[in-house]
Formats: structure tokens, C-alpha cells, sequence
């Protein structure tokens, strides 16, 4: 796997695109790690995103080390697995804080006066936030059952049948509904851009 993203990574920089990295969970715990926030002094009080600290040198010694991990095979081969299991876990744990579909699922447990203030909630109705959360966890679950049977030789087909789903979404969900369920755009710019325009408007 690591030879055929090395391989994608030359031809994705000679293209001009973005590079093609395997590993989500330890990417997105890399890029937490190098994140830039506020320091808060009052109690209850959220530190703001600044930025990332861009550079490659980690990124370069992670990949060097995981080649060398290769001739470590007879020190690695004492750490048990469920050890390395752990941790995988706790990384991909740590990751989804702020994913919206999580937010969307505590949604589901939540009294309505104890919702925060996310920006989808100002303009989606709830039941309707409900019912895209509804059928995402279905096709989560699908894809769950299906690598779990035999027919996990089609998984990545069923990968790619999401796109359809996401399409079919546009004949259940209006368009306004979809830009805030479903953006590119992250939650905290949208609410930021909002609250600046509201701000203005009582100036």
C-alpha cells in the first residue's frame, strides 16, 4: 500500500493535485497535533483556531520511520496486539471531536433546550437534521455488515456507491438544507462569517 501512494504521490505532484495519503486516522491526528489555537484564560471559554504550523519535516521522519519498521519486526513482534489495537483506537476516538455527524448523533439524545448553537440548526429544521443523520448511520451500518461477510471483496464498490446515495440526497433534501448539512466549508467559518454579518447589521 505505502509503494502504490508513494507512486500516486509523484504523479499527483507532477499534476498539480492533491497528495493521496492512506492513513485518514493517523493524518488527521498529525494535523491536530500541529494546530495553532488561542490561549484561553477564563474559565468556560473556547480557544480560537489560528492556523497549522505548515511543514513536511514529521510528516518525512513518520514515513522514514515506518519503512525502517520493517527490520524491527523482531523487536515489534513482543508488543501485543491488542496493545496496538489501543492505540489505533484511541486515535481514531480523539479524530471524530468535531466531526458534525457526531454532533448529529448526540443530537438525537439531547433535550431541545440543551442543543449548542451549530450553524445548521439555525436553518434546518431539527426533524430534517434527524432524518440525514438517520441515513447516514444506515449506510454506515451496511458497509459495516458488509465487511463483515464474505462479500467484502466489493467494499470498495460499495465505496464508491455512496456517491450515488449522496445524489439521490438532493431528491430528499433542498439544496439550501444540503449546504449546511453536507459543505465543504467547516462549521466554525460558516458560524463566524454569520455572527460578522449579524454584528454589522446592528452597527
Amino acid at each position: 500500500d505505502l509503494f502504490w501512494v508513494a507512486i500516486l504521490m509523484i504523479i499527483c505532484s507532477f499534476m498539480g493535485l492533491p497528495w493521496y495519503v492512506a492513513a485518514t486516522v493517523i493524518s488527521i491526528a498529525h494535523i491536530d497535533s500541529l494546530k495553532m489555537e488561542t490561549e484561553t484564560s477564563a474559565p468556560g471559554e473556547q480557544p480560537k483556531f489560528l492556523g497549522v504550523r505548515e511543514q513536511r519535516v514529521t510528516g518525512f521522519i513518520v514515513f522514514i520511520l515506518t519503512g525502517v519498521s520493517v527490520f524491527m519486526a523482531p523487536i515489534l513482534k513482543f508488543i501485543p496486539m491488542p496493545v496496538l489495537y489501543g492505540v489505533f483506537l484511541y486515535m481514531g476516538v480523539a479524530s471524530l471531536n468535531g466531526v458534525q455527524f457526531m454532533d448529529r448523533l448526540k443530537l438525537l439524545l439531547m433535550p431541545l433546550k440543551h442543543q449548542p448553537d451549530f450553524i445548521y440548526l439555525r436553518h434546518v429544521p431539527l426533524r430534517r437534521v434527524h432524518l440525514f443523520t438517520f441515513l447516514q448511520v444506515v449506510c454506515l451500518a451496511l458497509l459495516w455488515i458488509l465487511k463483515s461477510t464474505v462479500a467484502a471483496i466489493i467494499f470498495p464498490v460499495m465505496i464508491l456507491a455512496l456517491v450515488a446515495v449522496r445524489k439521490a440526497m438532493d431528491y430528499l433534501f433542498s439544496q439550501h438544507d444540503l449546504s449546511f448539512l453536507d459543505d465543504v466549508i467547516p462549521e466554525k467559518d460558516k458560524k463566524k462569517k454569520e455572527d460578522e454579518k449579524k454584528k454589522k447589521k446592528k452597527k
